[in-house]
């Protein structure tokens, strides 16, 4: 049977703060992916009682197809992660210089977004948590496995991935490098993030800082 579709951001995370229930615990810090991942991070927090902040990730993607993932980098404090797709990269055969300037420019546009979203205050405390790293949902998985790595540099007490939706792929893939995965929906028959939803359209950034004034405690 095909699960029901969301009807926008804001029902999948009220979905998703449903299933995590009170297993957040207290002190619990929730990061939003952005861009549509914060308007889902932004109704778990709220329904948690929890801190809601922002973990920027930028998609690295193959020169002349960026709507493909070779990789993806991530941003805790001065630290910066990265991952690799090694079976995109293999097919792609991308020129090294061409993926070295892709990973400047993505870089650059990381530290923008992440002073345009956080403004004056610093990076949330990390070390001791219980950090969910939320997404609106996972399709190659590689920015939510750069978010794990660039989180797990600062210690959290636990690592849980939540979303909504994903690829049975992806899902499988987090099963273990964390300590808890919640996937409300992996279908056979995955397609993209936005086939779960009713109303998928772009996030921009106005709406990510209005789900951060509006979610959770925000630190």
């Amino acid at each position: 049977m095909t699960p029901a579709r969301y009807a926008d951001r804001r029902d999948a995370g009220r979905a998703l703060a449903a299933a995590l229930g009170e297993r957040a615990g207290s002190g619990a810090l929730v990061l939003g992916l952005p861009r549509g991942g914060v308007v889902v991070a932004a109704e778990v927090a709220a329904a948690l009682g929890a801190q809601l902040d922002v973990l920027v990730v930028r998609k690295l993607g193959v020169p002349g197809h960026p709507e493909l993932a070779m990789g993806a980098i991530a941003s805790v404090g001065d630290a910066v992660e990265a991952v690799w797709v090694s079976s995109v990269l293999d097919r792609a055969a991308p020129d090294p210089a061409a993926v070295s300037a892709v990973h400047d420019r993505e870089l650059a546009e990381l530290r923008r977004r992440t002073a345009a979203y956080r403004g004056p205050r610093p990076a949330p405390a990390i070390s001791g948590r219980h950090v969910l790293l939320v997404d609106d949902g996972l399709a190659t998985g590689a920015t939510m496995r750069v978010a794990v790595r660039a989180v797990r540099r600062s210690g959290p007490a636990r690592i849980t991935v939540a979303v909504p939706v994903g690829a049975p792929g992806a899902v499988e893939a987090l099963v273990g490098a964390v300590d808890e995965v919640v996937c409300l929906q992996a279908p056979t028959a995955f397609r993209s993030v936005g086939q779960a939803y009713e109303h998928f359209s772009d996030t921009p950034d106005d709406e990510v800082l209005a789900a951060l004034d509006r979610g959770g405690t925000v630190g």
